[in-house]
Parts: C-alpha cells; structure tokens; sequence
C-alpha cells in the first residue's frame, strides 16, 4: 500500500512539473492575461474585461496604427495601461478641433478615420507632436476619459508588453481583436 501511494504522488509530481514547464514559459513568453481597469477604452473594453495579450508579435512585425497595445506606463513602469496607437515612429500627430490628424515625412495630412469610436465623439486637446524613432503616440477610446500620449507623451515601444489578441470575458463578448482598417 505504502509503496502505491509512492507510486500515485510521484505520477502526479511528473503531470506538474510537465504542465508547469508547458505553462510558464507560454504564460511568460507567449501571451499573458489583462485585466481592464477603468472606463479609458470605453466603448470597445469595459471595466473588467478579461483580455489576452499576445507578446510575440512584435519580436516579428511593427506596431501598426489601430492596434490596442498593453504597455508599462512611462512614468510609473510597475502599473499597465491599455491603448490604442494613433501614431507611429517618424510621423507628425495635430490633434485640433475636436479630431486627430496624421502628417507624413512627406507633409501628406490625413485625418484619422475613427469608425471605431461612438459618432460625434471628439478628440479634446490641442496637440502637434512628431514621433522620433522608436515612438509611438497612443490614446484610449473614451477620448474625453483617458489619460494618454495627449498628456503624458510620446510612448517608446520599449515599454510595449504586447498587443490585445482576444476578449476572454464577458464569456459573451468572446472575440480575436483586430486593428481597424484606416
């Protein structure tokens, strides 16, 4: 008897240490969970949502505009935010009259198609800012609730965690997160 509950513990430390050399290095590695707090990406995240952050991607690709990214706050690096990039690396960010604007290396102007928001929000604040290398400008959804690169500045991607994959909760909302086509 002795030697079969031996027998059972050690099949059980071998299932754990196997599910443990699985999960933490995907856990740490791969895709890790968020959870939302607050209301700065209302309408498209609630308080409370449960989301999947993907930290891989951008080992392989850029950061593109339109993306929900998860990322270390600047100024205080222990607390994560949730937001969306506006601006990338090398382009000029105006932010007046209620709307946001892309200016190119080129001085081509494009005024940021934000289907994604509720019709009529505006984007408070006037703003022109050009991204250096490296640098992104982002905002949350709830424009007028979000404390962004409008106040704090210019995000380096250093500090980037990953970017939003998928909406583990509500159960309702379950869904894979894609950037908006602008």
């Amino acid at each position: 008897m002795f030697k079969n509950t031996l027998i059972y513990i050690w099949e059980v430390a071998k299932i754990v240490i196997i599910a443990m050399l699985i999960v933490v290095p995907i856990r740490y590695f791969i895709f890790q969970p968020f959870l939302v707090k607050g209301q700065s990406m209302e309408p498209s995240f609630e308080n409370g949502d449960y989301l999947i952050v993907d930290e891989i991607s951008y080992r392989f690709t850029a950061p593109k505009r339109g993306d929900v990214i998860v990322f270390k706050y600047p100024n205080n690096p222990s607390q994560r935010y949730i937001k969306r990039i506006i601006g990338l690396p090398g382009e000029t960010i105006e932010i007046k009259d209620g709307r946001a604007s892309i200016i190119d290396d080129k001085g081509n102007v494009k005024i940021l198609d934000e289907a994604y928001l509720p019709l009529g929000l505006e984007t408070p604040g006037i703003i022109k800012t050009t991204m250096g290398p490296n640098e992104l400008f982002v905002m949350g959804d709830n424009r007028a609730a979000s404390s962004d690169s409008r106040r704090w500045g210019k995000l380096d991607e250093k500090f980037i965690i990953g970017k939003v994959a998928i909406r583990a909760w509500p159960f309702a909302a379950l869904a894979m997160i894609e950037a908006p086509a602008y």
